[in-house]
């Protein structure tokens, strides 16, 4: 059978892009800086500008700094663009489903909120999703386990999320592609993506939408 097309715009080093092709999406990855490391068919080019004909869903994952606590702080928000009113108004104008990811912070209308404690993960990195279809959310999350683990981006930057949690404990960068479920990746590529436990239990509810719609 022919899998339904899935384009990854801003799709950084591919931890979205696993989860969707798990759940049964031939996945096409964009992005305006290199990825040598992303698993599939990949396109160098500008996500808003990026063609979005000939394909049946897309994730769309635009740039946080702009909503950031630490950008914020460092008073350099100004200087980081808002991606995410454009690119919300490009993929509704398709009529495709759709899903925007994003962190806590950004200006997302409607959606839910995924943790990696959900999926038995030990980084917990909660992330907005914004979607064009309604999805059904089976369960919460669950802080009551073991100490979170942070990932640590470039500078010392703590990214993921987990910042408020006092308890939590840094991960050595060696590390992150098995905490997150990013075998392929390099460890400083993953500092701001997302595990792919997360796109695979989407992408199962984007596949039935597309499959109620044919």
């Amino acid at each position: 059978m022919t899998r339904p097309r899935l384009l990854d715009l801003f799709c950084g080093a591919g931890g979205a892009a696993m989860g969707y092709h798990r759940a049964g999406f031939d996945v096409v990855g964009v992005d305006i800086k290199p990825q040598p490391h992303y698993p599939f068919e990949f396109h160098q080019a500008d996500a808003l500008t990026y063609p979005l004909d000939g394909f049946d869903a897309i994730h769309a994952s635009p740039p946080c700094q702009a909503y950031s606590a630490g950008a914020g702080a460092a008073g350099s928000r100004d200087r980081h663009p808002d991606l995410y009113a454009p690119t919300r108004e490009r993929l509704i104008g398709t009529g495709l489903p759709f899903v925007i990811e994003n962190i806590i912070g950004a200006p997302y209308s409607h959606g839910f909120v995924l943790c990696g404690s959900m999926f038995g993960l030990r980084v917990r990195r909660h992330r907005n999703f914004e979607t064009s279809h309604m999805m059904l959310m089976p369960f919460m999350c669950d802080h009551s386990g073991a100490r979170p683990i942070t990932i640590v981006g470039k500078g010392g930057r703590v990214a993921g999320g987990i910042r408020d949690y006092e308890h939590s404990r840094h991960a050595d960068a060696s590390l992150w592609p098995e905490l997150m479920g990013m075998p392929w990746a390099a460890g400083t590529e993953i500092s701001l993506a997302i595990p792919p436990a997360y796109t695979e239990w989407i992408g199962a509810q984007l596949l039935r939408a597309i499959e109620s719609a044919a």
